[in-house]
């Protein structure tokens, strides 16, 4: 009886877990109290994630079982008074066989979906739009180079100056604008030290490196709002360099872009018209 006992109560615990996925549903796009599951995918490229790490939970579940199984069976019947003569085996082929196959076909059983995964991740397919995100000591800075000569930084917007329904250390005054439904190609760089740019929600997370020009990419299949933050340690205001996503329909994004052109607009020096021009700008 101890034994039935000891395995449900693991089952029962282990499976909290493995529903602990569903607990994230309630938040979209930024993390909840009590969470201990994944945030609500808005991707492909996370779904694929949360189908493989669920996956992983119920591998991991029944290992786990199965080893508790033989602990308490090895617990039980092979103590000194269950046992009080014991047995001078000392060596078992099969066993020992099944104890290194088994662990193999598992990690062969785990490898497929895994690097299926990682090359749908890396393989950045035909982007509809580029957007270049800056990690900067200590806040990022976007630049369209599609979508027009604009750029702009975001800052997170202090605690005191928060609105009603801006989470706190994740909400800046200027949020990165992308279409729905639409394959955003992001390449990231570091000005100064190493950040990384990550936004759970999307299943992004991607170093960016002074000097190195990394990429990822990602497709929104929602509107919303959503949050991620830089995840390298790079320096005393790590914790204060949010990511703000806002995902809006294709009409309200081409909309922005006009907007944002007028009022994030790069100085661009002025060209000489002709030779003649040309010559005395040389000269001056």
């Amino acid at each position: 009886m101890l034994v039935f006992k000891l395995l449900a109560a693991a089952a029962v615990a282990i499976g909290l877990v493995v529903a602990g996925g569903g607990l994230a549903l309630a938040g979209l796009g930024q993390p909840t109290n009590w969470e201990f599951g994944l945030q609500q995918s808005a991707s492909p490229v996370m779904d694929s994630i949360t189908s493989f790490h669920t996956f992983l939970v119920y591998v991991i579940t029944a290992i786990t079982i199965f080893v508790l199984a033989l602990l308490v069976i090895v617990v039980v019947r092979f103590n000194s008074k269950a046992n009080p003569i014991p047995t001078r085996t000392t060596h078992n082929t099969w066993i020992e066989l099944a104890w290194t196959l088994i662990p193999v076909v598992i990690l062969v059983v785990l490898a497929v979906p895994s690097f299926r995964l990682l090359f749908f991740q890396l393989n950045t397919p035909v982007a509809d739009m580029t957007i270049k995100a800056t990690g900067k000591q200590w806040y990022w800075s976007y630049n369209y180079p599609d979508n027009g000569a604009f750029e702009f930084d975001s800052l997170m917007i202090q605690t005191k100056d928060l609105k009603p329904g801006q989470p706190r250390l994740l909400s800046v005054d200027n949020e990165m604008v992308v279409p729905v439904n639409k394959t955003v190609r992001v390449q990231t760089i570091g000005a100064d030290v190493i950040h990384a740019f990550a936004v759970p929600s999307f299943g992004i997370k991607i170093d960016a490196i002074p000097g190195r020009l990394n990429e990822t990419w990602f497709k929104a299949t929602r509107e919303g709002v959503y949050y991620g933050q830089c995840s390298e340690l790079c320096g005393k205001d790590h914790a204060f360099m949010p990511i703000t996503v806002r995902v809006v329909s294709e009409q309200a994004f081409n909309a922005w872009v006009e907007d944002a052109k007028k009022k994030f607009a790069v100085d661009v020096p002025a060209q000489p018209t002709n030779v003649a021009a040309a010559a005395q700008a040389v000269a001056n």
